[in-house]
């Protein structure tokens, strides 16, 4: 198999082209060479997706059996690439998100939900993410009619993650003392491994599939007290969990899902935050690693040489990231012993 992936030095990108390395394939990354090293193993092409000229480069590149696109993000742009290679690969492999669906968090959802509108030729103006994630996906289906993959995900964790969710909780921990637990003990959560979407992705391309699949992991593969005790194991059991429940929090204007990563009220705008469906993909063969395992593996990589300040620096943070202070704790502390 000769696999491209636009992108692929980072996270999701990074799992797809090591996945594809460890079956053997042919694996050729495209991408301007700005964000890390690439993996060993891959032919590089360099070069900027929103040049006319880069992409005809590429395109005379191929031909491959499947392209891979993990870094869309403005469906003009995905057009632009999707016209390019629409000659020179037999499947068009699409990352969106699960925002495509206007009804989630707030509701459980599904591939038969509701997307957003969004046009296939529509500009960084013309939406938020959701939208213009369906624009992108609107781009693909059209240009690969009949060969168009497409892949939602859910909240994503593993190693390479830039995003200081999970990286931010094991952070936390390692740090020892009383440490804030958002919600309930209990609280179930849904959480998939970037690699297990990665393996989902490449085994429906070699079925020649097409398709949506909303790939969020198995329901209630972990709860909250699962999830942070096993990043505090993971980090030499030094912290202590003080379980704060949602209405303090709210008390204290704690911004959802950003201050406490991944934390969300059980009802409201977020009541399904943690119940998205992944029963199709189930169905089609995705298979998921244990939540701890991807816990353990991401601190072995946060904590490792080459780890996330190595690569990218201490202060470079994702997209969504805005963390609890130190003060801000104490005070979430105190109110939870009164």
């Amino acid at each position: 198999m000769r696999l491209l992936v636009i992108g692929g030095s980072v996270f999701l990108g990074r799992a797809f082209v090591e996945e594809g390395l460890r079956r053997g394939w042919e694996v050729t990354v495209f991408n301007r060479g700005r964000t890390q090293a690439d993996p060993d193993g891959v032919q590089v092409i360099r070069g900027d997706r929103e040049r006319p000229e880069d992409l005809a480069r590429l395109a005379a590149a191929g031909p491959w059996d499947a392209v891979v696109d993990v870094c869309g993000y403005i469906p003009r742009v995905v057009k632009a690439s999707v016209e390019a290679l629409a000659g020179s690969a037999a499947t068009y492999l699409y990352v969106s998100s699960i925002n495509a669906r206007p009804g989630w968090p707030a509701e459980p959802v599904d591939e038969s939900s509701p997307r957003h509108e969004c046009a296939p030729d529509a500009g960084p103006d013309d939406g938020d993410y959701g939208k213009l994630k369906v624009g992108c996906e609107r781009a693909v289906e059209e240009g690969f009619p009949g060969r168009a993959l497409i892949i939602e995900p859910g909240l994503i964790i593993g190693p390479h993650d830039l995003a200081r969710r999970l990286t931010w909780w094991l952070r936390r921990a390692a740090q020892g003392g009383r440490m804030v637990a958002p919600g309930a003990p209990g609280r179930e959560m849904q959480l998939v491994d970037a690699r297990d979407i990665a393996a989902f992705g490449l085994d429906r391309t070699v079925a020649e599939d097409a398709g949506t699949y909303l790939v969020s992991g198995t329901p209630a593969n972990t709860t909250w007290g699962e999830f942070l005790g096993t990043c505090v194991a993971e980090t030499g059991g030094r912290a202590e969990l003080v379980w704060v429940g949602d209405e303090v929090l709210l008390e204290h204007e704690v911004a959802v899902w950003t201050e406490l990563p991944l934390w969300a009220p059980e009802h409201g705008e977020t009541a399904a935050v943690w119940r998205p469906s992944s029963a199709k993909a189930v169905a089609a063969g995705l298979r998921c690693r244990p939540v701890a395992e991807s816990i353990r593996d991401t601190a072995a990589w946060l904590f490792g040489p080459g780890g996330l300040d190595e690569a990218f620096g201490p202060d470079r943070t994702g997209r969504e990231a805005r963390p609890l202070t130190p003060e801000r704790e104490q005070v979430l502390l105190a109110a939870a012993d009164r």
